[in-house]
């Protein structure tokens, strides 16, 4: 395992101490507390999964689960439910390989989410991971709402080695849109990664926004495989939830990135966002380095939840 791996799992770790506390640790009381498999001990870990960020709809298929291979293989002992859980919680948050299409095509990738939840940071971090696998990357600043988005991201694209298309602060965000498409196919660029605005209690307005932006895009780069990404941040729990059903609502979400994981995260929920919406959560953010946003990978996650080893 690289050093920047180990790192990052050590950090996503540190990340879900909170969760590990939250749920893990109960889970742990469950599973020595009962002496026997009854509707109790059921409801018990029912009652921890839900109160840990899992989301009903996820619990409710980790338990079905459960239930299932506990009648299948005769299991009688409580303590030996402990791994087939585990195991039900990754299984519930596998991400396909066909998720990352976009690394071998040529794309264009909207990001959204609300402002301060890390957007225009993870399009930077994205933008230098695609880089380093040799991709062709063009950036568009659309977010023209806020004045420090469009500085911001000239900073990353500098980092990243990558060109980068905005607008006057104020300008309208689709014809960035229009002027990057344009430049992308003169180009002939791999990825065109856009940053857009995040205002949802304005609900209409993004909604228009992002039909145009759609607009324009099906018109002038018809044959491009497409991904609407939006960024969630892990510490607001059920809120997280709540603002991706409304960016579904405007926009077809095809993944999740998951930020700040590196501090008080309620880690549960990337499990109930998975289930509730399914849509997969593609990357996890732990830190401000690039190397800090890493591919989401169920198993290295659940193994972090549960103080498991790291996997080489």
């Amino acid at each position: 395992m690289s050093e920047g791996k180990k790192g990052f799992f050590g950090r996503l770790k540190e990340g879900l101490t909170k969760t590990r506390n939250n749920i893990v640790n109960s889970i742990d009381s469950v599973f020595s507390g009962f002496s026997a498999i009854d509707e109790d001990f059921y409801e018990e870990l029912e009652e921890i999964l839900i109160m840990g960020d899992i989301g009903v709809n996820a619990t409710n298929s980790i338990i079905e689960k459960l239930r299932k291979q506990v009648k299948e293989s005769h299991i009688k002992e409580p303590a030996e439910c402990k791994e087939l859980l585990i195991q039900s919680i990754k299984d519930q948050m596998r991400v396909e390989e066909t998720a990352y299409e976009f690394e071998s095509r040529q794309s264009v990738i909207l990001v959204i989410g609300v402002n301060g939840v890390g957007k225009t940071t993870s399009v930077g971090k994205l933008a230098g991971i695609l880089k380093s696998q040799g991709r062709k990357v063009l950036l568009a600043a659309a977010d023209t709402f806020r004045a420090a988005a469009g500085e911001q991201l000239t900073e990353w694209a500098d980092r990243a080695g990558v060109d980068i298309i905005g607008g006057a602060e104020g300008s309208d965000p689709a014809s960035v849109i229009f002027d990057a498409v344009n430049a992308a196919r003169a180009r002939n660029v791999d990825v065109l990664l856009c940053d857009t605005a995040g205002r949802l209690h304005n609900k209409k307005n993004l909604m228009e926004e992002l039909k145009k932006i759609n607009r324009i895009i099906d018109k002038e780069f018809p044959d491009a495989h497409r991904e609407n990404l939006v960024v969630l941040d892990g510490t607001t729990g059920q809120n997280a939830l709540q603002q991706a059903r409304d960016f579904g609502e405007v926009a077809d979400l095809t993944g999740i990135i998951l930020t700040k994981m590196d501090g008080t995260a309620k880690g549960g929920i990337a499990v109930a966002i998975q289930s509730e919406l399914n849509i997969p959560v593609k990357y996890i953010g732990v830190g401000e380095t690039i190397e800090d946003l890493q591919k989401f990978d169920s198993e290295q996650f659940v193994n972090a939840l549960f103080d498991r080893k790291a996997e080489d």
